[in-house]
Formats: C-alpha cells, sequence, structure tokens
C-alpha cells in the first residue's frame, strides 16, 4: 500500500462484503490487527465498519463482534434488516449498506485526502468516480484470486490503486495458538470470541441475497 506522510485516510469497510471476501480465501480477519497494520503506515482518520442487524433475534450472531469494533476504535455504523418472502415462499432477510457507506464517505471528503474502500461491489465505482473528481485517492480491497473474483472489474478498473486482500493476510489474519484444533475449541482474543464466525455464514448468506 502506497500512503504519503501528510494525507489524512479513512477505511470504509463493508462488513458483508469483506468477510465473504476473507472466507472465500479461506481465512479469519483478525480487526485490532488490521486498525494496526493502518494506524502504523498513514494518519489514520476513522475506520467505519458498515453492517446490517437482525433486530428482532433474541440473539444476534454478528453482535459480538459488532460490539468489539465499536469499544475499539472502529466506528460502527448500523441498521436493521428488512425481511421479506420471496416468490417460492422462502424467508429471506435483506440488509445492504451501500446508501449508508456512501453518503458518510462523501460528506466526510473535505477531511480526507485518501479513502481505502475494503468492497468488490461494483455498484460503487459511481461513488469512486466521483470521489476522485473532488481530488481524492482511492484504494479498493478486495481480491482477484477467488473462483469467481470478489472484485468487480469496473470497480478495480476505477481505483488508483486495487489491493489484493490475499497481499495482506499475513498481516491481518487471526492467529491461532499451534496446539489448538480450530474447530475443536473456543478461542478468546482482545476481548471476542471465534464463535461468532461460525454463526455468521447463515447470516450473511441470507443478508447477501
Amino acid at each position: 500500500m502506497k500512503f504519503y506522510s501528510q494525507e489524512r485516510v479513512a477505511l470504509f469497510i463493508d462488513g458483508a462484503n469483506l468477510y465473504a471476501t476473507a472466507r472465500a480465501l479461506g481465512f479469519d480477519i483478525d480487526y485490532k490487527r488490521l486498525l494496526d497494520v493502518f494506524s502504523s503506515q498513514c494518519n489514520l482518520v476513522r475506520a467505519l465498519y458498515y453492517t446490517a442487524l437482525v433486530e428482532d433475534q433474541e440473539y444476534s450472531p454478528i453482535r459480538p463482534l459488532v460490539d468489539w469494533l465499536d469499544y475499539n476504535g472502529y466506528t460502527m455504523v448500523t441498521k436493521p434488516t428488512k425481511e421479506f418472502t420471496d416468490a417460492a415462499g422462502r424467508r429471506k432477510v435483506k440488509g445492504n449498506m451501500d446508501i449508508e457507506l456512501a453518503v458518510d464517505a462523501m460528506e466526510m471528503l473535505e477531511h480526507l485526502d485518501h479513502i481505502v474502500l475494503f468492497s468488490g461491489d461494483g455498484d460503487f465505482r459511481r461513488l469512486v468516480e466521483t470521489i476522485q473528481r473532488r481530488g481524492r485517492r482511492v484504494t479498493v480491497v478486495s481480491t482477484l484470486r477467488s473462483q469467481p473474483p470478489m472484485i468487480a472489474d469496473e470497480l478495480r478498473r476505477q481505483a488508483d490503486i486495487f489491493v489484493d486482500l490475499s497481499e495482506l493476510q499475513s498481516q491481518i489474519a487471526r492467529q491461532l495458538p499451534a496446539d489448538r484444533s480450530r474447530s475443536g475449541e473456543r478461542l478468546r482474543q482482545d476481548g471476542y470470541d471465534e464463535d461468532h464466525y461460525l454463526d455468521e455464514d447463515d447470516y450473511y448468506e441470507d443478508e447477501a441475497v
């Protein structure tokens, strides 16, 4: 990654998209390490994480992560999911955060020089173009190394810099003790536990519909 010394930088993280990208590459993200990596390389103004929450559940599997991030340097932007029934009678849950992310990016733009977007969603191409027209640089983080690639071609072409998430894996991947099995034991690290990652599959599969 290339940052100039005086650049004011903000991270905009599409939570569902980043989770799906990391899962496609076969690792879990340690968000403390991720924040440390960027804090050490640039003047990090803000790290914003966007996700929808199922509010009518007694326990939301994403809630432990949301709470941990909220207490550990991230700005959380959430909204309730919307439930609907498709033509086949199946219950679906939808929670798209694109508008919230785009509005926040434009509102913060006067205080920033460089935006790092963690998403491969092609819907953000127009946002990236608009930010560039205002004289700011945009780095997009996603991956080409999954099948199919998680990054939309039009978004990758528009970005000033494209960083494949796999190139950051050694710096931001969650590390397990060598003597512990991932499937057999509960791991606690930095105040939040790993179990919610196993449950997120169901949530994000529905959410991404």
